[in-house]
């Protein structure tokens, strides 16, 4: 997982337990690549995992492999950066909301059952190069303002047939649900299982429908969903 990251210009800030943290910064990369960069450097360790599953029966020597996942999150703001630390002790390190954002949009992939969830910032400065599609539009832990987050798809052009009409579906039912028309956003998100019946967003989307369909929410709901764990 480390070299995706190197070769695409990122410096991997440390290990934690199994996860990695890296970031994209001047004068390593210039500032109009820190979102592209980071989003292909993704999309490889999407690719270099899928190698290396199918290695994993000959490392470990048993037939039946465990299957292997992961979670990134990206998110693309300020941040303050440099040696950090004591008199003691320094370290080079990123510090603030963007690094702290990106950890809980992570965390967030397995709520909604995505590998790579990005923050809109990320999403509209790499625009040019990937394909997304929109997810939900939510308040993380600790932050009142509301962040719209995109499941990173692949490289601009590069996804195929069945993933891009269930992202365009998927649209329709998230226009239809925050213009609280709930009957229909069910039956758009129900279609989607149609195209990928293991689809989560779309289950999760389709059971908040038929929820608020039968419990309309209150005059002050805004389409926000409040993620409530790290």
């Amino acid at each position: 997982m480390s070299e995706p990251i190197i070769r695409n210009g990122g410096i991997i800030d440390k290990f934690i337990g199994d996860g990695i943290m890296a970031f994209w910064a001047p004068p390593f990369v210039p500032v109009q690549e820190h979102a592209t960069r980071a989003c292909f450097a993704a999309l490889d360790q999407l690719d270099v995992l899928a190698e290396f599953q199918k290695a994993v029966p000959d490392l470990i020597g048993v037939r039946t492999a465990p299957r292997i996942r992961f979670r990134i999150g990206l998110a693309s703001g300020d941040v303050v950066i440099g040696n950090i630390g004591s008199d003691n002790f320094k370290g080079y390190t990123v510090m603030g909301d963007t690094v702290n954002l990106s950890s809980r949009l992570e965390s967030g992939g397995k709520q909604y059952g995505v590998r790579i969830l990005i923050s809109e910032q990320t999403y509209q400065m790499a625009a040019d190069a990937i394909d997304v599609r929109e997810i939900d539009s939510i308040r993380v832990m600790g932050k009142t303002e509301p962040a719209r987050v995109y499941e990173l798809l692949g490289r601009r052009g590069a996804i195929d047939a069945t993933r891009t009409s269930l992202r365009d579906r998927y649209q329709e039912g998230l226009a239809h649900y925050r213009a609280a028309r709930w009957e229909a956003a069910e039956q758009a998100f129900q279609h989607c299982l149609t195209i990928d019946p293991a689809d989560v967003p779309s289950r999760l989307f389709a059971e908040r429908s038929a929820h608020f369909r039968s419990a309309p929410p209150d005059a002050t709901w805004d389409g926000v969903w409040t993620l409530t764990h790290k």
